[in-house]
This record gives structure tokens, C-alpha cells and sequence, in this order.
């Protein structure tokens, strides 16, 4: 009986046993991962990737083939000491490498493939590819790398590279070897541009030898490819751009102010979007990360925050008359700065007097604007309720926080509140005395280039901005209303005409006198700020940064741009050149102002680059001293503007 009772149990169990695994494989696919079977070899397909095309259709950015050598760790034969060199030597590899790569493909995985030597050239494909049937566990996967068909606009761009297993990890999509956007329009618009992987499952004999499709192919899927993007750069009006800021540092960004797209986005020095491409782009990235003083990889237009100097005064005198505190008639006497008692709490230059708005604004007057700034926080009687209100007017303007653009990168700049001089100096301990320098864009106050853009873009629509961004269209889609929808300011749309007027006088008979363009009314703001850097952990004063913002035409503009020159000196020196020459450029298609293009592409600022690191002291009148470039230079820069394509 227990004989019985021992073989019926055992009996019994196998049947559980035979059941569970039949219901497993018949019915039940979920416990089965296909992706997880060491039978079946996994082989994807990388679709085209989507083409960049400028906002007058040229195209920017399409594909070429590539080809990577793919490695799965356990499938490899052994190879004898003649067979790895022979092998290194058609990957242009050394045997250190051949060691290194598959030891580290082997820690990734030793059953699923990893990229061995990616990006290989036709003519390298071509070669090894008669060979590889001699390598066991290595083949070959075809795939698209990008071909920039411009040498411009690296940092609207972007490149693409190698994930890393961080991204990896937060996103299952991509796999070891796979190609990312790493910033630019690459980077945002990756999930558009990348489109979907296709994969093909092979089914592999005991012997480890492909069969042919698992399941007569059912699951292979075909690779969807990536939408074409259409953005908001004019390509020509990037590329004069990049020639007048060579030589020099800083960020340019030129907005359409009726929608908000980036017409520009220049930073200086930049590079050619080409070295990140192909077997060398490991290299040549080090080389530019590692450039301490020029910075290349650092998009100055977006990240870089500088005091925004006098474009801000216009800014305050909007705050002004929406306050109550002054009349575009009231006047003030300045006396070469502003005075607190005996004590002089800014300085300014010369200019006529009484001065009043237009004065104040066309002659760049310190003293009016800090008189106008004390009203405004002395209008309450807390100042932090005072700068609160300050601060929320300033802040309508995009100033101050991130704008939501489709940009890779930004920063928020500053505009400080209340809150913010309660904690430097006490509650309730601090007045509008000690703050006057954000009066004139000194002080606590700090701008990005496109920040101080879409304030231009503000005060040119008299009073709204849309957001500024890059993508024009989306093949198939549209873009979000985010983009198409203005953002107005505090600042009610009477007080905007006597500013403007203001700043067409800057041009007529202000500070920017002599960058007139003929037939086009430009309104500008020159600004110069202070520039100082810690040299031996001693605070030292550089040349100050040249800035500028305007837009044109007067009525109905269609360009307003910010331009920052680190190391420039006065606004009009460089910054305000380079806008009148943009603006022309972009509203006449030519330069008929070649005096200022001389001007600005003859001389250099890369000795003010390198003195903080030469030990070569600093004085106040290195400042008017100009450095012209070689002859032979100069006339590249004019061959690099004749090869500008004219649309």
C-alpha cells in the first residue's frame, strides 16, 4: 500500500510538473522573453535619421553610412597571435586595444552584442569586409552617421554620440553602441529625429550557426524613419555672424519679434560641427573640452550671464512711468554722476543738461536712471515691497528665470527681489542708496544674451514677446501653442512709444551716432559693464564687456537682436557694429556700412583673453588700445564672407 501510495504521488507531481510547463509554453507567452533566449540572435536595424533644414528650406544636416564592428563576447573562436594581429591591423587598432575593448564588452555582456570598433569608413568597411568570415563572434552593422553640410551653427546643431549607461538605465529604448543627441537641436528634438529601431530575430542551431528567422520572421519589425525638422535659423545670417564675432568671445542672438524664432544664436569661438563626426570625434571632443580659455563647447548665448549695463535703463524707465513716478518731461540735472548728499554714488560722462527721458536714454545718462530708480523703490514706504514691485515689472520681460524654449541648455539670469537684499543686508536694514547700480544694469542684475533678445523683441512689439524658440516645423506635426502665443509685460502699451523714441535717438544723435545705416530706422541701447575676474585669489578689474541691443526696422520690426563682446570696452566699439552690420546684412541682404565691417574684422581680442593667465599686468588704458590682425587674416575672413551662399 505505501508502495502504491509513494509511486501515485511521484506520479502525480510529474503530471503538476508536465501541465505547468505545457500551459507555460503553449498558452501562457508571458513568462517567455524572447529577448532574453541565448537561442536567437538579436539584430537591429537603425533607421535614417531625420534631416535639419534652415528656415529658407537649404538643408543643414542629412546622413551618411557607417559601419560598426559588433562583438558578442561568448561567440568569439580563438585566435592565434597572427590572426589578432591581422585583425587589429584591419581595425587600425593595437593589440592593447583588442584586449581592452573585448574585456569590457565581456563585462557588459558576454551573450549579447556591443559596439567593438564603431564608425568605420566605406573604404575601412570595404576592406575588412571580404575578411570578417574569418572572425567568429564579430560582424558588422550598418548604420547612419550625421553629415553636416555646413561648417556654421555647431551650437544650434548639436552632435550626436555614444550613450552611457546612466541613459541607458533611465531609458530601456537604447541599447550599448547606440547614437543620442547630445545638445542643439539633436539633443531636443532627439525623439523626432531618431525615429525606431526595426529588429530581426535569427534563430541559431546548437552548433551556434544562424538558421534563418525565428518563426518565419512574425516578430521582425521594420525600422520607422526619423521626421525631417525644419528650424528657425536664417543659415546666412548665422554664418556673417560667426565671421564677425572670429576673434573674439561672446554671445549674439537675433529673434523675429512678430513670433519669437531665433533668427541667430551665435557664440564665439565656436567650431565646425564635422569634428564630432566619425572615428576622430573622441579626440577632437577632448581637445575642445579642454580649451580652458576659448571654451568653444560653451554656448555663451545661452548660458553665459553678464550684468546687461545700459540696455537695462530702458527697462527701468518703463517701470517708471508704469509706476507714476516720472513724466518723459521731467528732468534732472546730473552732475558727471549722482550724488547722495556730498557723496557720489555713480558716476557718468558728459552730456547735455537738463536731462529728461529721451536725454536719459539717447545719451546714456547714469545719473538720470538712478534718480529714476529711487523713485520707483521709494514709492513705498518698505523698500523690499518697493523692489518686489521693481522686480516683478523687470521680470515680465523674460528676466529673471528660464523662458520654456526648445534650447538644450539656459540659464536664469537675476533679477534680485526684496527677499534677496533682506537676506545680504537684514531685514529692513537696506534702502534704494544701497542698490543703486541695478539702476543702470550693474549690481545684482544679470542677463543671458537671448534673455536680453526677447526684452529687445518686448519693447519692439510694445509690450509682448513670444517665446523664443528654434523649430520652424516638424514634418507632419505642428508646433506647440506655447510657441504661438504672446506673453505680455506690466507695462501698459502707451509707455512704450517715448522709449522707442528714445532709442531711435540713440542712433540719430545719441551714443550710436555714427553706426547709422542708411535707409533703415534701427532703434539701439548701447551698454558697457564692468568686468571684473579673481587673478591669484585678488579681485582684479578687466576690460570692461561691450554690449548692445537693438531692432528695425522702427515701425513694424522684423529683427531685434543682444550681442555681448567680453572684453570689448564700450558698446558701440564692437557689440554696436556688429548690430547695425546684422541687422543691414539681414534686411538688405549685403553690407553697404563696409567701414564697420573693416572695423570689426581687422582687429582682435584675443590678447584680452590671454592676459589674465600671462601675468601681464592690467591697466585702465590697455582699454583704448586696438590689436589688428595680420594682413594675410584679414583676408581669409573676407574669402570665408565671399563663400557666405547669398539666397
Amino acid at each position: 500500500m505505501r508502495k502504491l501510495l509513494l509511486l501515485t504521488t511521484v506520479i502525480l507531481v510529474g503530471l503538476v510538473f508536465i501541465a505547468r510547463l505545457f500551459y507555460l509554453q503553449v498558452y501562457d507567452s508571458s513568462a517567455y522573453n524572447i529577448f532574453d533566449d541565448t537561442a536567437i540572435r538579436k539584430e537591429y536595424h537603425y533607421p535614417k535619421r531625420g534631416y535639419v533644414y534652415d528656415r529658407n528650406g537649404k538643408l543643414l544636416v542629412a546622413n551618411q553610412p557607417s559601419y560598426d564592428v559588433m562583438v558578442i563576447p561568448r561567440e568569439v573562436a580563438p585566435l592565434d597571435s597572427l590572426e589578432i594581429e591581422e585583425f587589429c591591423y584591419l581595425l587600425k587598432i593595437t593589440r592593447e586595444e583588442y584586449d581592452k575593448k573585448l574585456a569590457k564588452a565581456t563585462n557588459y555582456s558576454p551573450r549579447l552584442p556591443s559596439p567593438f570598433v564603431p564608425q568605420l569608413s566605406k573604404k575601412d568597411y570595404a576592406v575588412l569586409q571580404e575578411k570578417m568570415r574569418k572572425f567568429e563572434g564579430f560582424y558588422i552593422q550598418k548604420r547612419s552617421l550625421r553629415s553636416y553640410q555646413t561648417s556654421i551653427g555647431a551650437n544650434v546643431l548639436g552632435d550626436i554620440g555614444e550613450v552611457n549607461r546612466s541613459t541607458i538605465a533611465k531609458k530601456p529604448y537604447y541599447k550599448l553602441g547606440d547614437l543620442i543627441g547630445n545638445q542643439g537641436v539633436e539633443k531636443t528634438y532627439e525623439e523626432v529625429l531618431r525615429g525606431v529601431k526595426g529588429i530581426k530575430f535569427i534563430q541559431k542551431d546548437r552548433f551556434n550557426k544562424n538558421i534563418g528567422p525565428y518563426k518565419g520572421g512574425i516578430y521582425d519589425t521594420l525600422p520607422k524613419p526619423g521626421k525631417d525638422v525644419t528650424i528657425t535659423i536664417d543659415s546666412e545670417l548665422q554664418a556673417y555672424g560667426e565671421l564677425l564675432m572670429k576673434h573674439k568671445h561672446g554671445g549674439m542672438i537675433a529673434i523675429d519679434p512678430s513670433s519669437g524664432e531665433i533668427l541667430a544664436m551665435v557664440t564665439g569661438p565656436s567650431y565646425n560641427p564635422n569634428e564630432l563626426v566619425g572615428r576622430n570625434r573622441s579626440k577632437n571632443y577632448t581637445k575642445l573640452h579642454y580649451d580652458t580659455i576659448a571654451k568653444p563647447l560653451y554656448d555663451r548665448g545661452l548660458l553665459a550671464q553678464y550684468p546687461p549695463g545700459s540696455p537695462f535703463k530702458v527697462v527701468n524707465a518703463l517701470i517708471g512711468l508704469q509706476e507714476g513716478v516720472i513724466d518723459v518731461n521731467d528732468t534732472y540735472n546730473c552732475r558727471m554722476g549722482y550724488y547722495y548728499g556730498s557723496r557720489k554714488l555713480t558716476g557718468c560722462h558728459h552730456h547735455r543738461n537738463p536731462t529728461n527721458m529721451n536725454v536719459g536714454i539717447s545719451q546714456s545718462c547714469n545719473g538720470y536712471f538712478v534718480h529714476v530708480y529711487r523713485r520707483i523703490i521709494d514709492k513705498y514706504s518698505d523698500a523690499g515691497v518697493g523692489m518686489n514691485v521693481w522686480a516683478n515689472h523687470a521680470k515680465s520681460f523674460g528676466l529673471g528665470n528660464f523662458l520654456n524654449n526648445d534650447l538644450s541648455v539656459g540659464r536664469k539670469g537675476r533679477i534680485p527681489d526684496g527677499n534677496y537684499y533682506d537676506r545680504a543686508y537684514g531685514d529692513n536694514r537696506w534702502g534704494s542708496t544701497y542698490i543703486v547700480s541695478n539702476a543702470i544694469g550693474q549690481g545684482e542684475v544679470e542677463t543671458t544674451p537671448i534673455q536680453l533678445a526677447n526684452m529687445t523683441a518686448a519693447i519692439a512689439n510694445r509690450g509682448y514677446y513670444y517665446t523664443p524658440h528654434i523649430i520652424k516645423n516638424i514634418e507632419g506635426e505642428t508646433i506647440p501653442e506655447a510657441y504661438t502665443t504672446p506673453k505680455h509685460t506690466t507695462i501698459d502699451k502707451q509707455h512704450f512709444e517715448p522709449v522707442v523714441e528714445g532709442m531711435f535717438d540713440v542712433y540719430n544723435k545719441g551714443t550710436a551716432s555714427y553706426l547709422k545705416v542708411p535707409g533703415i530706422d534701427i532703434c539701439g541701447k548701447t551698454g558697457t559693464a564692468e568686468n571684473f575676474a579673481i587673478i591669484d585669489s585678488v579681485k582684479t578689474q578687466l576690460t570692461d564687456h561691450s554690449i548692445f541691443v537693438a531692432f528695425a526696422p522702427k515701425d513694424n520690426p522684423k529683427i531685434a537682436l543682444a550681442i555681448f563682446v567680453e572684453n570689448g570696452y564700450f558698446g558701440s566699439r564692437f557689440a554696436g557694429r556688429m548690430a547695425s552690420l546684422m541687422i543691414e546684412y539681414y534686411l538688405k541682404g549685403e553690407i553697404t556700412r563696409t567701414d564697420l565691417e573693416n572695423f570689426v574684422l581687422r582687429h582682435s581680442l584675443e590678447h584680452e583673453y590671454e592676459k589674465p593667465y600671462s601675468g601681464e599686468p592690467f591697466g585702465i588704458n590697455r582699454q583704448t588700445k586696438l590689436y589688428p590682425i595680420e594682413e594675410k587674416e584679414f583676408q581669409n575672413l573676407l574669402d570665408i564672407k565671399a563663400e557666405i551662399p547669398k539666397s
